[in-house]
């Protein structure tokens, strides 16, 4: 078969905290009326996969791409599950998401009949001055007093309250309570799943009120999925200079994806070869992009999904693209940044997978910027 990048359907949700910051802020166009929250970039999730629309390979779903040709798609390494592994969003947060959490693999098992849990990470692309998130759980607070918060929705008095600035990246590993909003737009990868357990009285996909004893059964199960842990820091990624004007940034690292920012100008295109299937984002300006026989155009908050078969990509610049994968965590990530003059430390503070230490703040130096 004639490879070639994958432009997929990406379904949208308008839950109330969304806006028409993906169509004023990023010039995302074919959405529809009123408030959008979140696309869908690429997702297998069930009963909300992504389909392919053009090229020999139009109307699969991924989740039959994944079935029919898993090496061509995701390269040698097996497959963690029939799922395409990497679910990633578009998010606007001009509302505030509810306070919620997804549960771990662990978890997302022993509760939710699900064979993995949801990791994830948040680059923020855009932010208004004093945006913060609540991320994790302050240290201390045992179940009860999480129980009375959560309930009185105090959130603040149980839960870490962070600044939020454009060009930032977290961490966040499932079982961490956590939101953002109002006035924040990301750029989401995780984990395929769609499970999450929320504490509002409120129902996140019309604002309509929740019972107060359905309210109080989702805490519990919060509680039950919570790991007590986890507190993420925000931080703005590891970079190093590939050609003449082209930047890559790693964003964040973990054994379930990694998510990494390059930017280009025009004295030299960008060019990055892979093994496996990467998640190509455009966060700025409408590119060209070229792999194998292909070459095509990738609008402005649009995406395409690279097969591993394809072995190398080409942007024309100047570009400003964000690149999801799986990583090999040795190879892909802690070799080139240790050899780049970054510590172990800073490259550790990237993600779990990586012997994190998490009283480490990474360097301001060489960070992406928005």
């Amino acid at each position: 078969m004639d490879w070639h990048p994958l432009r997929l359907t990406t379904p949208v949700k308008q839950h109330v905290f969304g806006g028409r910051a993906l169509a004023d802020c990023l010039g995302r166009t074919g959405l529809p009326e009123g408030p959008v929250a979140e696309t869908w970039e690429v997702s297998d999730v069930d009963g909300e996969a992504s389909t392919v629309v053009d090229g020999p390979l139009a109307g699969r779903t991924l989740r039959q791409v994944m079935a029919e040709h898993p090496e061509e798609l995701l390269g040698p390494r097996p497959p963690p599950g029939p799922r395409f592994p990497l679910l990633t969003k578009f998010i606007d947060g001009s509302g505030p998401l509810p306070v919620h959490l997804h549960a771990d693999d662990e978890a997302a098992r022993r509760y939710e009949d699900e064979p993995n849990g949801k990791t994830e990470a948040w680059h923020v692309l855009d932010a208004a001055p004093g945006a913060t998130a609540l991320v994790g759980v302050r240290p201390g607070v045992g179940r009860d007093r999480l129980r009375r918060a959560l309930l009185d929705q105090d959130f603040d008095a149980v839960l870490r309250r962070l600044p939020v600035r454009p060009g930032q990246t977290v961490y966040v590993p499932g079982g961490t309570p956590h939101s953002f909003g109002p006035h924040t737009l990301v750029y989401e990868i995780e984990q395929t799943s769609d499970i999450q357990q929320h504490a509002m009285p409120w129902r996140m996909e019309d604002g309509s009120p929740i019972g107060t004893r359905e309210r109080a059964a989702n805490i519990e199960r919060l509680l039950d999925e919570w790991r007590p842990g986890p507190r993420p820091a925000f931080h703005p990624g590891l970079g190093t200079t590939v050609a003449d004007g082209v930047e890559r940034t790693v964003l964040c690292a973990g054994p379930y994806f990694a998510l990494e920012r390059w930017t280009a100008g025009t004295l030299a295109p960008l060019v990055r070869g892979f093994s496996t299937a990467l998640v190509l984002s455009n966060a700025g300006a409408p590119v060209t992009v070229a792999a194998g026989g292909w070459t095509g155009r990738l609008g402005r908050a649009r995406t395409l999904l690279l097969p591993a078969v394809l072995g190398e990509v080409r942007v024309e610049g100047p570009a400003d693209v964000l690149i999801g994968y799986v990583p090999d965590l040795e190879h892909d990530v802690q070799a080139p940044l240790l050899a780049a003059g970054h510590g172990p430390a800073a490259v550790a503070a990237l993600g779990e997978g990586l012997d994190r230490d998490e009283s480490v703040t990474l360097p301001q130096g060489n960070a992406s910027r928005s």
